[in-house]
């Protein structure tokens, strides 16, 4: 038995429901939804009492890994990242977290959470992990159940039976997200949502599991145990993995094994999964308007506004979402946020890019965002952070003009090094091997104008890079 809780926190989800702020390139998990931090910060921040959390372990896919690394730095943390090849639910993640985490202590016990849920007092929180930790211990596996603060339709529920120690009570069943006459009925009975959020023993975990999918469990053993280092990652084997059921934790132990407990919490939880829930955590007007960025209401209420830039003003609407980013525009009832899902899939045919990708588009060395766009033209404005560089590398069908706007440039130009400070500029020719590199200590700012027959991001071969990239 460890002495304390290894926080496996997965990190790997890439939904649409908060679209157009959440995108496939940088989904809700990284991004400042309630407040300065993302909501995988501030699930890191929840678990940092090194008195009773040890190292967290980080499951997420390979697309994410520099933003987890970034996140985690600008928290002033670290912790063991394992990078899946490709989405399995969060059965095969769990698994490979409690692999991994018995590799060091074959009885570690681990509190699987969930990087884009909102937790409001984490006082209540750390009282529930402790009181859940020698439950877990002995063997348990216990699910935190949220006390329901109304006849939620979008959540799944549990049915609480005796008390197994302390708080921490039986289960006697998991039951689907109801119709709003049933989630009335189970409220009423005492029944507590089902946050997805639980702790466990690994050896448990796995033994559960074991029971219902040996198959999906002896490939995420291998996964893990065939894994690759690659810098601050462990590349899950990819063939292994894979060859693993992508099937939910609930689906293929929670439901199914009879070690399970229920703790029965109240700290203000969500799993932030539509525009409606936002609206619910959110600080709110006296005429229950929330927003975030400049908004203006008048004879309006009960409404929502996300924008980045745009002045949004509202004036005799109510119920109302409206999501405004520099590329796309979001107006939607705020009760009815079901359907953003079949929104976003017709968006995608329209303009795929912008159900994908930001405009702010993250990479390991700091940022571009895309200014303006032609047939034969594109300028970006890039970021480098203090001590980082890009790739060297060189363009087959494009040149580049650099203006540095802030900060100081190191470029190397076929060979040749040349600092650059602000208003100071340099020209990449067609075909030259070039890299720019941030040796200050503030971060670099500089505009990119390119020309060229061809300006796709697959135009760049790289010849050496810091972050092994392809």
């Amino acid at each position: 038995m460890s002495d304390r809780i290894i926080p496996l926190i997965m990190c790997g989800g890439a939904g649409t429901r908060l679209w157009p702020l959440s995108r496939e390139g940088r989904p809700k998990q990284f991004i400042n939804l309630l407040g300065k931090r993302s909501t995988f910060q501030a699930t890191l921040q929840r678990v940092s009492d090194e008195r009773l959390f040890g190292r967290p372990i980080v499951v997420t896919g390979a697309a994410y890994r520099f933003m987890v690394l970034e996140q985690l730095a600008d928290m002033g943390m670290q912790a063991d990242i394992l990078l899946e090849s490709a989405r399995r639910d969060s059965g095969p993640a769990i698994a490979a977290g409690a692999v991994y985490a018995a590799r060091r202590n074959a009885g570690a016990v681990l509190l699987a959470l969930a990087a884009d849920h909102v937790i409001r007092d984490t006082g209540a929180f750390i009282t529930a992990c402790e009181a859940s930790f020698p439950v877990a211990s002995a063997g348990k596996i216990v699910t935190f159940g949220v006390q329901p603060e109304r006849a939620a339709t979008e959540y799944g529920y549990i049915s609480p039976g005796g008390i197994v120690d302390g708080a921490v009570r039986s289960v006697e069943s998991f039951v689907e997200k109801p119709d709003a006459e049933t989630a009335a009925r189970y409220v009423a009975n005492g029944y507590l949502w089902n946050s997805g959020n639980f702790m466990f023993r690994g050896d448990v975990l796995l033994a559960e599991y074991r029971k219902v999918d040996p198959v999906s469990i002896d490939a995420v053993v291998r996964a893990v145990d065939q894994g690759e280092r690659d810098l601050a990652f462990l590349n899950l084997d990819k063939c292994a993995f894979e060859s693993s059921t992508a099937i939910s934790i609930d689906y293929a132990v929670m439901e199914k094994t009879a070690e399970a407990a229920v703790i029965p919490v109240s700290f203000g939880w969500s799993d932030v999964g539509s525009w409606h829930a936002v609206w619910e955590m959110s600080e709110k007007d006296e005429l229950g308007n929330a927003a975030n960025g400049a908004a203006v209401f008048d004879n309006s209420h009960n409404c929502k506004v996300s924008t980045d830039r745009a002045v949004v003003a509202l004036e005799g609407v109510d119920d109302l979402v409206v999501v405004s980013t520099q590329d796309a525009v979001l107006v939607s009832r705020r009760t009815d946020q079901n359907n953003l899902k079949r929104l976003v899939a017709k968006v995608k045919t329209v303009a795929p890019k912008v159900t994908q990708d930001p405009l702010r588009v993250h990479r390991p060395w700091g940022s571009y965002q895309g200014l303006d766009v032609g047939e034969r033209h594109q300028v970006k404005r890039i970021v480098v952070n203090a001590g980082s560089r890009l790739s060297l590398q060189k363009h087959h069908h494009r040149s580049e003009h650099w203006i540095v706007v802030r900060g100081t440039a190191l470029v190397t130009l076929n060979g040749k090094e040349e600092i650059l400070h602000e208003n100071e500029s340099i020209y990449i020719p067609i075909g030259a091997e070039h890299r720019l590199e941030n040796p200050g200590k503030i971060p670099l700012e500089l505009i990119e104008v390119q020309t060229g027959s061809y300006l796709g991001e697959d135009d760049i071969i790289r010849i050496e890079d810091d972050y092994r990239r392809d």
